[in-house]
């Protein structure tokens, strides 16, 4: 091997080394290549200088000596800052909608977007958090995969065969045509259509329930009509439970109003009695009564009369179970 293919392969070693996160070593690697710690510091001057005069290509990527760790490291203007990326990782982990293994591996690969003097912080704030976590439970192998599959499908307007576990635990096999994907409470969830139904019902099925998916050949097209929104859905419905679509109101008589109306984005402060805040909100299906039912005696259900009477209903009932 000559000279000059010999200092190639070192400056590729660098490169590629300093791109994966390592720290660079010049006494280290002077041993490895048998070259003087001259030779390999030049070879970093190379670099840095090739980094310098490429910035339309590389941006703002330089190599910096670590006088604590004394090697060199990158870093780059896109690197996630420690504190975006333990924001990031908090979210996933509160989430627990993936299976361990494959929120360990997104961990693992998140951790190389960041530098690497923040990378150990990082690990000590979120170690016990990753040993501890615990997944939802899930029927499918993979929730990631299944995502990518239907996503893929959703784009193309491919009709699927999906064979489910209901939530009683019967599995079923149905036949859809796919539509949006959103997430609510832990939980991924697939909007579809029936195929060969007129009614044109969004069916929401939780996609970790989803232990096969069939592609077939028919594509299908969408009416202007029947597209679907799920950002306004996500502003409406409450734990994915479906139904009608009304207006409600409701006073509330506790400690923090806003985090009402935080968990109900179209939830606005319509008047004032006394302590009692009268709040109006545009929501969809049945799952709101659980959240209303969770705030107890603060909540009072006002309009319209047939959602008081179903919640008049609800709360008679759970009396009853302590008479």
């Amino acid at each position: 091997m000559t000279l000059s293919e010999n200092k190639k392969t070192r400056l590729l070693d660098i490169f590629f080394r300093a791109i994966k996160g390592e720290f660079i070593s010049v006494k280290s690697l002077a041993v490895q290549y048998g070259v003087s710690t001259k030779s390999i510091s030049r070879d970093i001057n190379e670099i840095k200088n090739f980094l310098s005069e490429s910035r339309e290509l590389v941006g703002n990527t330089e190599l910096i000596y670590s006088s604590s760790n004394r090697a060199y490291y990158l870093e780059f203007d896109d690197f996630l800052l420690n504190k975006e990326l333990i924001a990031i990782i908090e979210i996933m982990i509160g989430c627990r909608a993936f299976n361990k293994e494959d929120t360990l591996k997104l961990v693992d690969k998140l951790k190389k977007f960041t530098t690497i003097n923040d990378r150990n912080l990082l690990e000590e704030c979120i170690i016990k958090e990753l040993y501890h976590y615990k997944e939802v439970n899930h029927d499918c192998k993979s929730v990631i995969d299944n995502i990518w599959q239907l996503t893929k499908c959703i784009n193309k307007h491919i009709e699927i065969s999906i064979d489910y576990y209901k939530s009683d635990r019967i599995l079923i096999k149905r036949k859809i045509k796919p539509i949006a994907i959103t997430f609510s409470d832990y939980y991924f969830y697939l909007i579809a259509y029936i195929s060969n139904k007129d009614d044109w019902k969004p069916i929401y099925y939780r996609i970790d329930r989803i232990i096969n998916i069939t592609e077939h050949r028919s594509r299908f097209q969408l009416k202007k009509e029947h597209d679907f929104d799920e950002g306004e859905l996500r502003n409406k419905i409450q734990y994915m439970f479906p139904g009608i679509e009304r207006k409600i109101k409701f006073s509330y008589e506790g400690p923090s109003v806003q985090a009402v109306l935080d968990k109900l984005p179209t939830a606005k402060i319509v008047g004032v009695e006394g302590n009692k805040k009268i709040i109006e909100a545009e929501i969809y299906g049945s799952g709101i009564n659980m959240f209303l039912l969770s705030q107890g005696s603060k909540i009072q259900v006002l309009s319209p009369k047939d959602f008081v009477d179903e919640f008049s209903k609800e709360v008679k009932k759970m009396m009853n179970f302590y008479k």
